[in-house]
């Protein structure tokens, strides 16, 4: 094997690592945004529940201000919303392990190839 040339096996590794170290990044990304909007419900709940009944609350809808009267109502839409926000971030948890275990599974299988193909050359040169 000349000193420059790379197998087609490690190549596609290589490709693969790429590839799962982008997906690893946007998982992350998607993660974060919904950690950030499931904070931002918490802050909501915690608002409607720090007001009595009688103040009144405001909800965007489709970039408008509607006074909502029903604070349960809102507070139980909220609630669920935060719900489905948990369970889609357990699944990213669950997906970004999975993509970290094989990033670094990738890694430390390119990390031997390479090795060995320098101290192979190294021993070639001698």
């Amino acid at each position: 094997m000349k000193g420059k040339e790379i197998s087609p096996q490690l190549q596609n590794q290589i490709l693969q690592f790429q590839q799962i170290q982008q997906q690893l990044q946007a998982v992350t990304a998607q993660k974060m945004q919904i950690e950030a909007q499931v904070k931002e419900m918490d802050l909501g709940i915690e608002a409607i529940r720090g007001t009595d009944k009688d103040t009144p609350i405001y909800r965007m809808v489709g970039g408008l201000l509607i006074q909502t009267k029903d604070h349960e109502a809102l507070l139980k839409e909220i609630e669920e919303k935060k719900e489905t926000m948990e369970i889609r971030l357990r699944a990213l948890e669950k997906q970004e392990k999975h993509l970290r275990d094989r990033y670094s599974e990738l890694h430390e299988q390119i990390s031997k190839v390479l090795g060995a193909q320098v101290t192979q050359k190294s021993e070639e040169e001698e």
